[in-house]
């Protein structure tokens, strides 16, 4: 399909001072906890500001994590419209193949609101035991577990309860999330590519694992701040947009500031409008009191930071009425916003003394495993192609072959064309005769894994700056394309 670009407009013309755009960027790229990977910034409908920080690019997708609970929810709120799920139904009318091990009356009462809204009754997160009870089918290993309270009477973050709401979505459509939403969501608003990780096969994961652009997550936001319509039309029912986005349950427990103001349908409450957010930074905030919209894609263990900074620099540069005067303002902000980057990472493109001594090298685990990186046995060290040097990653999968940079300065060097087994992109080099530091980006992800070789000990070690939550090797790490999706 053809996406068409959203409405733009300079930040004044829609009441917005870019100065506050400008210290937003600001306070984010001087935190030392949080790398930025993309921003929208929508107002009164149109993009005031958009930026990515590169190697990230516009047209990337980017893992969302629990990001994709509120593209969940959407879908429930089309099989809710059309019939297919009521909200006041047990979860376990859904699932009689089930029926007959589900004996505890807690779990019988659940209904399908309590799962939409993270109130199932359980006091904690059960994806583990729910695993491990039922590996191959995570709803009946949730159901045999016991809720603790009455469901409907306590919140608990719990991602076998968004798994349940997804797979009965799937269950009474008979596909997937992504190819239900494809013609009631993503086609309307004009959004392309997504992929979803998937468990089992063929079945949309749900409580995380969606890849999709930042535009993606700015449009899903303006839906929902519209009520619904979309170009005039009510693509998604007003009256979910109203449930899914108010408060159903207290989590006055919770430890933060904006994850403590009530839970909605997949979308978190927050002192100002309401969000749904994934692992690291993936934020969708709508703010229906300001008719405004930011989407941003990053990665940070700091969430309640960032949203301390869209607080402080963005809420208040929301204004009444349209702003006269800033043109130099408004096209300093244009400016910069082409110029993002993230810093590479220091080191020269070739070995500093004899290069004879890196060609062919291998290097085992630092201390004969690698914590962070347990699937990595083995890195291997050689010359590539233009001058440039090549670095295998082995697993027990096969390697991971990516490419240095030839260039004389510190610079990103992609490796994301259609023959790479996963988009990355690499920076850093040797930072002395004997070492060899190079930080890979994987570029779909918000992940980063630096890896240092040290060629007197013939060993190295890896360490994420953000460690993967899915699992899996390395050549995983991306929006995973199956054929025929």
């Amino acid at each position: 399909m053809t996406v068409y670009p959203l409405p733009a407009s300079s930040p004044a013309a829609q009441g917005v001072d870019a100065r506050g755009i400008g210290m937003f960027l600001d306070a984010i790229e001087a935190a030392p906890d949080i790398e930025p990977h993309g921003l929208i910034v929508l107002r009164h409908g149109h993009v005031v500001a958009s930026g990515w920080w590169a190697p990230y690019s516009p047209d990337r997708l980017h893992l969302l994590y629990s990001l994709s609970k509120s593209f969940t929810s959407t879908a429930a709120g089309f099989a809710v419209a059309e019939g297919l799920v009521r909200l006041d139904d047990p979860v376990v009318s859904y699932f009689p193949e089930f029926e007959a091990d589900i004996t505890d009356p807690r779990s019988r009462a659940m209904l399908v609101r309590h799962v939409a809204s993270m109130a199932s009754g359980h006091v904690a997160e059960t994806f583990e035991r729910a695993v491990g009870l039922d590996p191959d089918e995570i709803v009946r290993g949730f159901l045999l577990l016991p809720p603790d309270r009455e469901p409907g009477t306590v919140f608990a973050y719990n991602q076998p309860a968004t798994y349940s709401l997804a797979t009965i979505v799937q269950k009474v459509t008979g596909q997937t999330l992504t190819e239900y939403l494809r013609p009631r969501l993503f086609d309307p608003l004009g959004i392309g590519e997504v992929v979803w990780l998937q468990h089992p096969a063929g079945r949309d994961l749900g409580f995380s694992g969606l890849h999709a652009t930042t535009d993606a997550v700015a449009r899903l936001g303006q839906l929902y701040l519209q009520g619904g319509v979309w170009e005039g039309k009510q693509v998604l029912p007003a009256a979910w947009v109203a449930e899914a986005t108010r408060s159903h349950v207290s989590n006055v427990g919770e430890s933060s500031p904006d994850w403590q103001r009530g839970y909605g349908f997949q979308f978190w409450m927050s002192r100002h409008g309401y969000r749904g957010d994934g692992a690291y930074g993936q934020f969708c905030v709508v703010l229906p009191e300001h008719d405004a919209v930011v989407a941003m894609t990053a990665a940070t263990v700091e969430m309640q930071a960032l949203l301390d900074a869209m607080w402080e620099h963005l809420v208040p540069a929301l204004g009444a009425a349209p702003l006269e005067g800033r043109d130099g303002e408004d096209a300093a902000l244009a400016q910069r916003l082409t110029r993002l980057e993230l810093p590479p990472a220091p080191g020269k493109p070739a070995p500093p003394a004899d290069p004879g001594t890196w060609s062919g090298a291998e290097f085992a685990p630092d201390g004969g495993a690698c914590a962070d990186q347990p699937t990595l046995t083995r890195v291997v060290v050689a010359p590539g192609d233009d001058e440039g040097w090549r670095l295998s990653l082995v697993e027990d999968g096969g390697p991971l072959e990516l490419s240095l940079s030839a260039t004389g300065a510190p610079d990103w060097c992609l490796d994301a064309g259609p023959d790479a087994p996963v988009p990355t992109a690499l920076s850093g080099g040797w930072t002395d005769p004997d070492t060899l530091t190079v930080e890979v980006v994987f570029l779909e992800t918000p992940h980063r894994l630096v890896v240092t070789c040290s060629l007197v000990s013939r060993t190295f070690t890896a360490q994420w700056r953000t460690s993967p939550l899915h699992g899996g090797p390395l050549r995983r790490l991306g929006a995973v394309r199956t054929p025929g999706r």
